[in-house]
């Protein structure tokens, strides 16, 4: 039997009560500006809305393809205004999901967010995302235990932030994932900067020329941008919108030890390869989709 819990926010709520094992955190060095927003990539987590009827078969899945575990199911309101979702939270050694089943319609704009970041301070936060040029979509609402917003940046990012009353202790990733975000070359700029500023991320790489093959299409060039900060790793994909499918419905990628091993236990448990795989960057990387239609990217280092 499910339990109902009246206002609560999923992601605060369920990982306060959810007795995951406590480790040491683990952040890339950053300003410490940053990291008194930031907390560490481990608390921060890609955001999927699937049909209930697919939870199930999708936390099967994704669960038993990278490891780790789910806190029970349960029905709960995640937003500001009324409604109803099952929802989950699923922590595996490559990467977190918050999995929403919503059983009402979903209160825009939610449903749009990729990724939620734990804050140390949501009003400094959100002054900073301000200073940044970002604007706040949803201002700031309470929940038992901290509070949220909802961000968008330019180019059309949208994060949803959150602040607990009592911090959490959370392991390491074994491999932090990659945000991918793609963005027009009209919006690029206006992006990195803000996010750039927002974040306090260092740009690890920014190659002006990058190989098309990596997006599905031999012999375009586009620009990829590789940036780190205390809330985890980031690609940004500038391109001109030409993307065949399925290349920027996917919004994390997944790095793990052997990708062909990987995907042989992805398949087995109702997954399908997209594309792939193929060797770019550094890396050999396929596009994935799950049950309820969650699309991912999966690499391993060459």
């Amino acid at each position: 039997m499910r339990r109902t819990y009246r206002n609560p926010f999923f992601l605060a709520s369920i990982c306060l009560f959810a007795g995951l094992v406590q480790a040491q955190r683990s952040s890339p060095k950053t300003p410490a500006a940053a990291q008194a927003i930031a907390v560490a990539p481990q608390y921060d987590t890609s955001h999927l809305y699937v049909a209930p009827t697919d939870v199930s078969s999708f936390v099967k899945s994704f669960v038993g393809t990278f490891g780790g575990t789910s806190t029970r199911q349960v029905l709960v309101t995640v937003t500001p205004t009324p409604s109803k979702t099952t929802s989950e939270f699923l922590q595996t050694p490559v990467g977190t999901v918050s999995l929403f089943g919503f059983t009402t319609p979903i209160p825009t704009p939610f449903g749009s967010e990729r990724t939620g970041y734990l804050v140390t301070d949501l009003d400094k936060a959100l002054q900073a995302a301000r200073a940044a040029g970002a604007e706040v979509v949803v201002a700031a609402f309470p929940d038992p235990i901290g509070r949220d917003a909802v961000v968008r940046f330019p180019g059309g990012v949208v994060t949803q932030l959150y602040w607990h009353t009592t911090a959490l202790s959370y392991r390491a990733f074994d491999h932090v994932p990659e945000n991918r975000v793609y963005v027009s070359n009209d919006t690029a700029d206006a992006f990195l900067k803000s996010f750039l500023a927002f974040a306090h991320a260092q740009i690890l790489s920014d190659e002006k020329s990058a190989d098309g093959v990596e997006l599905g299409r031999p012999g375009y060039r586009f620009r990829r941008v590789s940036l780190e900060s205390s809330f985890g790793r980031m690609t940004v994909f500038v391109t001109d919108g030409l993307l065949p499918y399925p290349y920027g419905r996917e919004t994390t990628g997944y790095e793990v030890d052997n990708l062909d091993a990987t995907l042989s236990k992805a398949t087995k448990l109702g997954a399908s390869v997209l594309t792939g795989p193929v060797a770019v960057s550094g890396r050999n990387s396929a596009v994935v989709i799950f049950p309820g239609g969650y699309v991912a990217e999966i690499h391993s280092q060459r």
